[in-house]
């Protein structure tokens, strides 16, 4: 009678094992996910080689296969629908079938960056979120889905990522990005569709841990290590995170990226400028699907201990690529910073800044400003500068308090504090009491200010100069 019992058992156990499904899909591609909505997206994964996988989706009638190769490596392209769900994908290699539930169609951002991107909604140590509490409080939203990929640097491209999909609760949101979970958040309310949104930031990373090998190599003065055994820091070395932490996502279709990064290079802003742009290029390329928007946040002001001027470089700079990258915007921030702390708190108006970016530019939803005002031009009126302006349809305005931060020059280049009064038409009289005749103009060009100078939808003029940085 054991012998009998114990021969059930196995042939139970066998018959199990034989008909669970070989398909294994990467971590992105699971149960409560966001698919970029009514497009072709890839799905990719492994099986036993050279066999054929066939996919089902609950929307769809039609069946979708593509065969293993010899590695047992295969992808396919499937049609998604409208915005909706949930849904249900179900995978089957002639083993049984692997079934992924809950699956939301909608809009997909990707952000990625280094700590002001990472801080999670419940801060670091000692270090908060302004309005955290509130803002978790309200964090349940089942047409919110977000995931974390976890750190794990490589110098070798990776085929996967550490991470999963979760439902945005309040437990979920305390633990990502504050500036992402608001963003996704705003995207969500005002698109009233499902939004999904993917968070892959280290702290204190440069930009070449994000950036290829392939790309990295046209930039002789970046080394990239052999090795990383010997290197104590490892996930801050060139290529590591953009191998085990982007380059996995690329076969993820998504609509765009958030970027919050440059802390960690801002004593080489001059680098920054061709650096950047280059990054940018190669995620499109990648990706392949054209000039995806690429939206990103300034460097908040902060003080330093030098006198360089290497935070304000770098935040012209980044001003700058706006011009060098096709499809992209920047949030400025300089009214948002904190003097003496790096993760300054406000990471509402970041997130909603950006929200403008995506809901005006990309969506396409008129009536929303997203552009912040920049610099046109200037012409010298006695002893003034007139100072015009670009992106003000309602005009300027200073709050009715006192604008400090402009500084003029002549010829010589010494700039001087200068005062400065809005017209009617938008410009800016400038003049300085030092400067008779003045050629050049600045406004907050200090590694620390407090913005003073918006339009009249509350975007704030970003810091610029009319001579060189270099």
């Amino acid at each position: 009678m054991k012998i009998k019992i114990l021969t059930a058992v196995f042939f139970l156990f066998f018959s199990v094992a034989t008909t669970k499904a070989k398909v294994v899909l990467p971590a992105v591609l699971s149960d409560n996910m966001v698919l970029q909505q009514n497009t072709e997206v890839k799905l990719w994964g492994t099986a036993d080689k050279n066999k054929i996988v066939e996919v089902v989706a609950s929307w769809s009638t039609e069946k979708y296969s593509s065969k293993s190769d010899a590695s047992g490596k295969w992808l396919l392209k499937i049609k998604t629908p409208v915005a909706g769900g949930p849904h249900t994908l179900t995978f089957n290699d002639g083993s049984g079938n692997l079934a992924l539930d809950n699956v939301m169609t909608g809009e997909v951002w990707l952000c990625s960056g280094q700590s002001n991107m990472e801080m999670p909604m419940k801060g670091f140590p000692s270090q908060p979120v302004l309005n955290s509490n509130e803002i978790i409080s309200r964090a349940n939203n089942p047409n919110l889905r977000l995931m974390k990929v976890g750190r794990n640097p490589s110098l070798a491209p990776l085929e996967d990522v550490k991470g999963v999909w979760k439902i945005s609760t309040p437990e979920a949101a305390r633990e990502f990005s504050a500036i992402a979970y608001q963003f996704g958040e705003m995207l969500q309310k005002q698109l009233k569709v499902p939004v999904g949104i993917i968070v892959s930031s280290v702290g204190g990373t440069k930009i070449e841990c994000w950036m290829s090998k392939e790309i990295l190599k046209t930039f002789p003065e970046v080394k990239i290590p052999e090795r990383l055994d010997a290197v104590k820091q490892d996930f801050k070395e060139p290529t590591v995170l953009f191998n085990s932490m982007i380059y996995p996502l690329t076969n993820f279709a998504i609509k765009g990226w958030l970027w919050y990064q440059g802390e960690s290079n801002r004593s080489k802003a001059n680098a920054y400028s061709k650096l950047f742009p280059a990054m940018v290029a190669d995620w499109r390329k990648r990706w392949d699907k054209g000039e995806l928007p690429f939206y990103y946040t300034e460097l908040a002001p902060l003080e330093s201990k030098s006198s360089t001027g290497n935070g304000v470089k770098m935040r012209y700079v980044q001003l700058q690529a706006m011009e060098a990258i096709p499809n992209s915007g920047m949030a400025v921030i300089n009214d948002a910073g904190m003097k003496d702390y790096v993760h300054a708190m406000d990471k509402t108006t970041v997130a909603r800044r950006l929200g403008y970016w995506a809901l005006g530019n990309t969506y396409g939803i008129k009536g929303i400003s997203y552009r912040s005002p920049i610099y046109k031009s200037h012409k010298t009126e006695g002893n003034k500068l007139i100072v015009s302006f670009e992106h003000f349809s309602n005009g300027m305005t200073s709050y009715g308090k006192e604008i400090t931060l402009f500084e003029l020059a002549g010829n010589d280049g010494n700039f001087y504090p200068a005062t400065a009064t809005l017209t009617k038409s938008g410009n800016i009289e400038v003049q300085a009491k030092e400067v008779e005749k003045p050629v050049s103009v600045r406004y907050a060009w200090k590694d620390w200010v407090v913005g003073e100078v918006y339009n009249t939808d509350g975007l704030p003029l970003p810091s610029f100069t009319t001579i060189s940085i270099e």
